[in-house]
């Protein structure tokens, strides 16, 4: 695997030459293959998260119907948010500031409360099957990066486990991440919620389990899943950092092509910070990528 959708670039460079260390043991870099866990944020580093990440709809249609069945929740974030259209409030959700995916999440574990999950797959799988993205007018699975699902190949080629780790609703992710990112299910970690053994079958909980999957919380999620730290990690906005600095290869994610994608710098700015100060490795989709889409 040489990375053919990448130009030949020195972040391409960097992605092979880390890669051919880990792998040997005179290395300083090497990294034995039971230690070679590599995670990946999903929103903007896997597939398109502008105007606001995919699952964003979904759910503000959801707190929406939760108004009209109970108009007194109009006076309450999230619901009084995005009724009356916040800025504020919009802009927190699309750029995943902690608040306000927070307060997001607790109408989110409301609406789903006491579902089961082939109940919330159902209107997931329906979501994503009729939801078309306002500017390419296609689906959102249409949008992914394909030199990023490259590189999936280029790691699992070389003994890499690769998981998804998002603020986004783990379960909504799980979805279509088999047959479009080629990650299994197990291999996704995100925001969810619990879920209890109620008359016979499991339902969900209005409670998150554990942290919100976003900052530190992106650490905790990884170590509790793969009892591990990531080695290599690849992110695009401020939320990604602690992941990122936890790792020895630190993968950035520019959003810099206004032509074939969207120019971005909101919400990554320490990110971008970081990255700059402390050499890390910097993919501009302008100048790294020859491709974005299928």
């Amino acid at each position: 695997m040489t990375l053919k959708l990448w130009n030949d670039t020195p972040t391409k460079q960097a992605i092979l030459d880390y890669v051919a260390a880990a792998n040997d043991e005179r290395s300083p870099d090497y990294v034995p293959p039971a230690d070679r866990i590599a995670a990946f944020d999903n929103d903007g580093t896997l597939w398109v998260e502008q105007p606001a990440p995919a699952q964003t709809a979904m759910l503000v249609n959801k707190l929406v119907e939760q108004v009209k069945a109970d108009p007194s929740l109009a006076a309450v974030d999230p619901y009084k948010g995005i009724i009356t259209q916040d800025p504020v409030f919009l802009q927190g959700v699309a750029q995943q500031v902690p608040e306000a995916i927070m307060a997001f999440l607790s109408g989110v574990g409301k609406a789903w409360e006491g579902t089961t999950p082939e109940e919330y797959e159902a209107e997931a799988r329906a979501y994503l099957a009729t939801s078309m993205h306002p500017r390419w007018d296609c689906p959102w699975t249409d949008l992914i990066y394909q030199p990023m699902l490259e590189l999936f190949d280029l790691l699992r080629e070389n003994d890499w486990r690769v998981f998804v780790c998002s603020g986004g609703g783990r379960d909504f992710m799980r979805i279509y991440s088999e047959e479009a990112l080629g990650i299994y299910r197990e291999n996704v970690i995100g925001s969810a919620p619990e879920f209890a053994y109620v008359d016979g079958q499991l339902v969900r909980q209005n409670a998150l389990h554990g942290n919100i999957s976003l900052g530190p919380g992106k650490l905790e999620h990884i170590h509790a899943r793969t009892g591990r730290t990531a080695h290599f990690a690849g992110g695009n906005g401020d939320v990604d950092l602690e992941m990122l600095q936890a790792a020895r290869f630190r993968l950035v994610i520019v959003h810099d092509d206004e032509e074939r994608e969207y120019v971005v710098t909101a919400g990554a700015e320490k990110l971008l910070a970081a990255g700059e100060e402390g050499g890390w490795t910097m993919v501009s989709m302008q100048d790294d990528w020859k491709t974005i889409f299928r």
